[in-house]
């Protein structure tokens, strides 16, 4: 409140004596002098003077600290800073070590060569379990490319003397962001695909618009780019009116030729601000196709509606045969291609994921595609998929999506891959994609997963399996039989997250994804809420968004499950048990007995790549000899 009126004080002072050239520079200096403020520079005879209100014990402080070091080499600077601490802490507010690169100057070396910024970290205990990361413009997409260590698992006393951690990171891309509305109601075009490309390739990257204030983001690079509306539904329904920037004002409106222009020409990006209008006849339509009368319900594995078996054994002949006359599209295993994704973090769940791609390889017949995001992904595994495609014949892509500004980030590493599980499936896949099966990275596969994307979902988003209930010391561990989660279900089963089948096409009629979000964003104001985000998100929304049931043989963990269910499991999942503790990698070889075959086949294909490209190295070096 004083810093307020202080500085309103000034300014209304400067207003009223605006004849007086020494009121229009008046320096707020009624501050106090004490223990808590520094001063660096003369005051009286700077020409810019600062003066900082700063929490010390803040990530900002972490940041501004190293701006404020080099404004105030500058000549004629002068900075007060004033620290401004909260007087009861209940947890230390910083949980990190940072440095912010911010230099003065150019600097060169001997030979004429400029010197890299660099950021240098000294005396940090060698105890704790560290990840090394950037803290970068929203509008960058960047990842590691290069390094031999674990960066997400970091154990500073295992490196031999002298040796550093060294990672080159990479900018990928530049974020085109924007917020969507209609011309008329101002309200978001919910549903809307938009695609961005050259004239040459129009279609490059294609997003859907959010209903959470009409936001899209498009992955670009500097350059020259067409904005446009995705055939089909979105290019039906609107057309482009205009897509003002907040550089280019009212210039970037569209020229009736069904594109418009944007130019990302800063590394900040650049937001857009798209309106569409519908077009002539279209008023009343919506751009979400029409939800079909399929009854949406949550159906439990022992109460699913019954089916004639004749029927249902003519009909899947006659799709194997002539197709599926809805989607024109033939089902068999030689044209139809199983989409897998999932997410990993630190070598020893790389080593994980590559064995469950391989068990996956093994039981399914019918062409596979991983999509594995890469936010999460060690260069090291990155570099080796290609090679591990190559060898077992699937096809791979990495994607990626940055988190919104205005979505309420989370700063555990463990709760942002639980929320790339589950926040972001209406717009981290191609919109083309229909259907996707997630995959935990600690899992076996011991069947072919067309059957997994066949299964009729009765009109759900998704399929998820129900948590075990057949082990009986773990009962005091069901959290949802008692309490809140118990009301909330009403007698619906609660889910696990490790193995799940998505209809995207439904996912996105139902604004599945807008509704995910909102319910994050309420809930995650409280730290304790959201403690298994990835599983208590969807069963929280159980009630708009249905979750189908899968039959338990889908999913067998040892936590959970009796082991008379073993030998049925389709899958299996190394699940943590919180009695045992047991480490993942011990009992790995102990439950699954095909697991020590699959890794070591998998370190085999690694061994040989190593080894082809020390090879390849030795050669280089022996020529430039």
């Amino acid at each position: 409140m004083k810093i307020s009126s202080t500085i309103s004080a000034s300014q209304a002072g400067s207003k009223l004596d605006s004849g007086d050239a020494a009121s229009k520079n008046r320096a707020v200096t009624d501050w106090g002098d004490n223990l808590y403020s520094l001063t660096v520079g003369d005051v009286a005879e700077a020409s810019l003077r600062f003066t900082v209100v700063l929490d010390p014990l803040s990530e900002t402080a972490q940041k501004i600290s190293s701006i404020l070091k080099v404004i105030s080499k500058i000549p004629g600077v002068s900075i007060k800073l004033l620290l401004n601490p909260f007087p009861m802490l209940e947890d230390l507010p910083i949980k990190r070590f940072y440095r912010y690169v911010f230099q003065e100057e150019v600097h060169y070396d001997s030979q004429g060569k400029r010197v890299a910024a660099q950021a240098q970290f000294k005396n940090i205990p060698t105890e704790p379990l560290l990840t090394l990361g950037l803290d970068v413009p929203r509008a960058w997409v960047v990842r590691a490319v290069d390094s031999v260590h674990d960066l997400d698992n970091l154990k500073l006393d295992a490196l031999k003397p002298g040796q550093n951690v060294d990672a080159i990171f990479q900018l990928n891309n530049i974020l085109v962001e924007g917020h969507a509305r209609e011309l008329h109601s101002s309200t978001p075009p919910r549903g809307a695909q938009f695609i961005l490309g050259t004239p040459s390739k129009p279609h490059i990257v294609d997003t859907i618009t959010m209903t959470n204030l009409g936001y899209l983001q498009l992955k670009a690079n500097p350059g020259v780019w067409q904005l446009r509306l995705r055939e089909g539904r979105s290019n039906q329904v609107y057309q482009i009116d205009s897509v003002p920037d907040k550089y280019m004002g009212k210039g970037g409106e569209s020229k009736g030729d069904g594109y418009a222009t944007v130019v990302v020409d800063s590394f900040e990006g650049v937001t857009i601000y798209p309106v569409v209008k519908k077009r002539v006849g279209m008023e009343a339509e919506d751009v979400l196709e029409p939800v079909d009368n399929v009854p949406v319900t949550s159906p439990s594995s022992a109460a699913k509606t019954k089916k004639d078996p004749v029927g249902a054994v003519w009909d899947q002949l006659k799709s194997r045969v002539w197709g599926d006359s809805k989607k024109g599209v033939q089902t068999t295993a030689s044209n139809v291609t199983i989409n897998i994704f999932s997410v990993a973090s630190g070598h020893l769940y790389e080593r994980f994921m590559g064995i469950m791609m391989l068990s996956v390889m093994r039981n399914t017949k019918s062409p596979v595609k991983f999509w594995l995001i890469e936010n999460f992904l060690s260069p090291k595994f990155m570099s080796f998929v290609p090679h591990l495609a190559k060898e077992y014949g699937f096809e791979y892509e990495f994607i990626t999506y940055n988190w919104p500004h205005w979505l309420r980030a989370t700063t555990r590493k463990e709760r942002t891959i639980w929320a790339y599980k589950i926040l972001f499936l209406d717009v981290l896949f191609p919109v083309g994609l229909d259907k996707v099966i997630f995959v935990d990275a600690d899992q076996v596969v011991r069947t072919d997963m067309k059957e997994l994307v066949e299964l009729d979902l009765e009109g759900a988003v998704y399929g998820y399996t129900p948590m075990g209930d057949s082990r009986p010391e773990m009962e005091g561990f069901r959290f949802w039989k008692t309490g809140y989660w118990a009301n909330h279900l009403q007698g619906r089963p609660y889910h696990i997250s490790a193995l799940y089948v998505i209809d995207l096409k439904r996912f996105r009629q139902l604004l599945a994804g807008d509704r995910l979000r909102q319910q994050y964003q309420m809930l995650s104001s409280d730290p304790n809420s959201l403690a298994n985000l990835d599983q208590d998100l969807p069963n929280n929304k159980i009630h708009e968004i249905p979750i189908f049931s899968l039959p338990k043989e889908w999913l067998w963990c040892e936590t959970w499950c009796a082991d008379n269910e073993l030998r049925t499991a389709k899958t299996i999942d190394l699940c943590n048990n919180p009695l045992t503790k047991e480490p993942k990698l011990k009992r790995a070889k102990r439950i699954i007995k095909e697991w020590t075959e699959l890794d070591n086949e998998v370190q085999a294909v690694a061994d040989r790549v190593e080894a082809e490209a020390a090879k390849t190295i030795g050669q280089k070096r022996h020529d430039e000899l």
